[in-house]
């Protein structure tokens, strides 16, 4: 899709079509809309992290809070968003065996007591192997780090799914 036609979009049109390229944050695109006309893909991903990044850490924690563990129970009850569901099938998360499943419920566990929000990684730029050991090494961190971490990989996350998005079929996403 042109960046045209996105600057041409109607504020409710705007909002649905990017609604979770943060997860469950429609704030996000309500907020940036104001900022068109946009110049490009990049405008659009700077001004998203330059909000996410002005939010207070309280702010932050909750953009963190509306991602679902990975290979949690909205991955079992089937109540992950489209893109989420997609981005953990990629990364093997959706088809774990039982001790699998097991290990990443304590290590979810223990990094959401430690921490207040939920372990985020781009799943898409990681296997599962990957995931797994960056979940056991990232609860070494302390929570300022993490939630700078965490807030890093959302900007990923965000990023490739603004990609899928604009580079698609407007058609198809509205």
């Amino acid at each position: 899709m042109e960046i045209n036609v996105v600057n041409a979009l109607t504020y409710e049109d705007f909002v649905k079509l990017f609604c979770n390229v943060v997860e469950k944050c429609p704030l996000i695109p309500a907020a940036i809309w104001s900022y068109r006309p946009f110049k490009d893909l990049a405008d659009i991903e700077a001004h998203i992290r330059e909000f996410i990044h002005s939010l207070p850490d309280s702010g932050k924690e909750g953009v963190l809070r509306c991602h679902p563990d990975l290979a949690g129970r909205d991955t079992q009850s089937g109540t992950l968003t489209r893109e989420s569901q997609e981005e953990q099938s990629q990364a093997g998360m959706t088809t774990l065996d039982s001790a699998e499943s097991l290990q990443m419920y304590r290590l979810n566990t223990e990094y959401k007591e430690r921490f207040g929000f939920p372990f985020v990684i781009c799943a898409r730029l990681n296997s599962k192997a990957d995931i797994v050991c960056q979940l056991s090494e990232r609860l070494k961190n302390d929570r300022a780090t993490e939630r700078e971490r965490a807030i890093e990989e959302v900007t990923k996350i965000c990023s490739l799914r603004l990609r899928n998005i604009v580079l698609s079929d407007i058609q198809t996403k509205l």
